[in-house]
């Protein structure tokens, strides 16, 4: 068993190639093998967002505080809001971060496939976040 003290761990902020605008990353677990775990708690400020990305076995967010936009490729950005969860299934090209005008932050969990739990892609235009969501 390994017991992680609060702040014992360092929070990272999230690579510029992989996000837009400022994301913070702080760990939650990265289980060792044979387990393939691998959770963040995110907080991105007003208007942050990750790149297009998808996860080999697929992801799940729940939100912990503020509103978000999440997006699959060619469709438009929803509404998410504390509270709210959201499975996302392998493979599915897909974004997702702070609204314009208000932090949000997720839990993001998801496996590792062979050591890979996420491809990216390019980032996301400012037209295509400035796209009006669905709630």
């Amino acid at each position: 068993m390994d017991i992680y003290k609060s702040g014992t761990r360092p929070r990272t902020k999230a690579p510029a190639d992989y996000f837009t605008g400022d994301v913070w990353q702080d760990p939650v677990v990265t289980a060792p093998d044979p387990a393939r775990l691998r959770a963040l708690v995110v907080t991105f400020s007003a208007g942050a967002r990750t790149a297009w990305h998808t996860h080999p076995l697929g992801q799940t967010l729940h939100v912990l505080s503020g509103e978000g936009r999440i997006a699959l490729r060619g469709q438009p950005p929803r509404v998410i809001r504390a509270g709210d969860t959201v499975w996302i299934p392998p493979h599915e090209e897909h974004w997702h971060g702070a609204a314009p005008d208000t932090e949000m932050v997720h839990m993001a969990m998801q496996e590792a496939l062979d050591g890979n739990a996420a491809d990216w892609l390019e980032h996301v235009s400012d037209a295509d976040y400035a796209i009006a969501p669905q709630d």
